[in-house]
């Protein structure tokens, strides 16, 4: 979602500097990078490790993850959400193909509805078959559990799904499953991979395109 769909990633940047600010500590652009894809425990335990640790005794790790989903979620609330280059039109052109799909996200369920309202908006329609949040399967990205509930739910093979990522984090999860991954590096870059595409971006590409580049091995592309 964030970053692959949706340009949230300056909102998060905000999110985590409010956050740091409040734990009395610093963030910089590497932090932001080593936290792309999540999941949010990960990046708590991280963001704490950073903090003074009076002060993040005294709000305890629970209270670190409040404060950090309270804060991205106003965000999204207030912010005007947009779509990243390509990313709206690949996903008109899937529903009105009928392909099933899949929103599959390290962001928890709360966040996920705050952005949803911007997208489901816009479009006039509900885009996704099955949405997946990173607080609803027993182990989030890098994991392969959240990719494979999606397979599951849509009564698909892992083999027979494309996956779109923008984060290292993410592309492992995909990788790890058993799905064809299409990245669309931002933030941090990716490293090959078998049955792993990358690509600069979404703009240009159709679903079809994209999967038979997926399906291409690297050599013959």
């Amino acid at each position: 979602m964030d970053g692959t769909l949706v340009d949230t990633e300056h909102l998060w940047l905000q999110a985590e500097l409010l956050t740091m600010l409040r734990l009395g500590g610093e963030w910089n652009p590497v932090d932001q990078q080593h936290c792309l894809g999540g999941p949010l425990e990960r990046v708590v335990d991280y963001m704490a490790g950073k903090g003074d640790p009076e002060i993040v005794r005294e709000l305890t790790e629970q209270g670190v993850g409040e404060f950090l989903i309270s804060t991205i979620e106003g965000l999204l609330l207030t912010e005007q959400v947009s779509w990243q280059p390509g990313a709206r039109a690949l996903v008109c052109e899937v529903v009105d193909l009928g392909i099933p799909t899949g929103l599959v996200t390290a962001s928890w369920r709360r966040l996920i509805d705050a952005v949803h309202i911007s997208i489901a908006s816009d479009l006039g329609f509900e885009p996704f078959t099955v949405i997946i949040g990173g607080d609803e399967v027993p182990h989030s990205k890098p994991h392969p559990a959240p990719y494979l509930q999606a397979a599951l739910l849509l009564g698909l093979a892992p083999a027979d799904c494309l996956v779109i990522e923008d984060s290292p984090t993410g592309v492992a999860s995909g990788l790890a499953a058993g799905c064809r991954v299409v990245a669309v590096p931002h933030l941090a870059p990716v490293a090959d991979a078998e049955r792993l595409t990358v690509i600069e971006g979404l703009d240009g590409w159709s679903i079809e395109t994209l999967w038979q580049a997926a399906i291409t091995p690297a050599a013959q592309r």
